[in-house]
């Protein structure tokens, strides 16, 4: 994560500014706040929408082709540098499960470039 400044890393440890860090599929989602009958608030997560996929050739993500014996977070240790961010790679490729994307060797998934895709390490945009 040598991208990110020392500030940024500081600011996700700073309570209550946001409950997810900056590298969370839920980082730039919305947080609510529920009103009880009594008068508690409870905060919660608003609904995360997929970013659109665009299918029309761009250069936003790159193909890779599974070998046997893949996962998602082995993909993101090779691409992206962090385990964690395996759901980048779900959000690129129309699947339920993400298990689904390395499940059979030779099946090609599309892998996001840095910068490129919606919500991805490169979208400073929160």
């Amino acid at each position: 994560m040598a991208d990110i400044e020392p500030y940024e890393n500081a600011l996700d440890a700073i309570p209550g500014a946001h409950p997810y860090p900056r590298t969370s599929r839920y980082h730039a989602a919305e947080i609510g706040i529920h009103t009880q009958p009594d008068g508690t608030e409870v905060r919660y997560t608003k609904r995360r929408l997929l970013p659109p996929l665009d299918r029309t050739g761009g250069d936003e993500t790159q193909p890779h082709t599974v070998g046997a014996g893949e996962r998602p977070d082995l993909l993101a240790q090779r691409y992206f540098g962090d385990p964690a961010q395996w759901w980048q790679i779900a959000d690129a490729n129309p699947v339920l499960d993400p298990h689904e994307l390395t499940d059979e060797a030779g099946r090609v998934v599309d892998i996001p470039l840095a910068g490129g895709f919606p919500g991805g390490r490169g979208d400073r945009r929160v």
